[in-house]
Formats: C-alpha cells, structure tokens, sequence
C-alpha cells in the first residue's frame, strides 16, 4: 500500500498569493408590526407547514365526498 501524502491546511502567504479582500456586510432597519416582524423570522417554516396543512385539508374533502357520491347520499 503506498504512503497517503498530507494535504497542505497552510494558506499560501507569498509575494504574489491571491488578496483577501475583506468582506462587507450590509444591513437595514426596518420597522414592523407584530405579524409582520413574526412573518420575516418564520416564513422558512410556515409556508411549506403552510401549504402541507391546504393539500391535506384538501384530500380530506376529496375523499369526503368521494365517500359521499359512492354511499348516494346527495343531500
């Protein structure tokens, strides 16, 4: 079996290695109501809660009435 070489972790410091640049961060405020501040951190989550919860609601009438036109009760 032959010998794994160690990959070099040490960044190259030499006169002609690449500038690091340093990085800027923008931020703005921004002044929000309750619902929508909550909206802003949440939306990752409840939009696809969101939706799963409308799909499965509905199914769920789907195969109500589903149910409903089978048994032929039309009322």
């Amino acid at each position: 079996m032959s010998k794994v070489k160690k990959k070099r972790n040490k960044t190259y410091q030499g006169k002609d290695a690449a500038v690091t640049r340093p990085t800027v961060t923008r931020m703005t405020a921004a002044n929000r109501n309750a619902v929508s501040q909550w909206w802003f951190e949440k939306k990752r989550i409840a939009k696809p809660v969101g939706i799963g919860v409308l799909v499965a609601v509905v199914v769920i009438v789907l195969v109500i009435e589903l149910i409903r036109v089978i048994t032929g009760s039309f009322t």
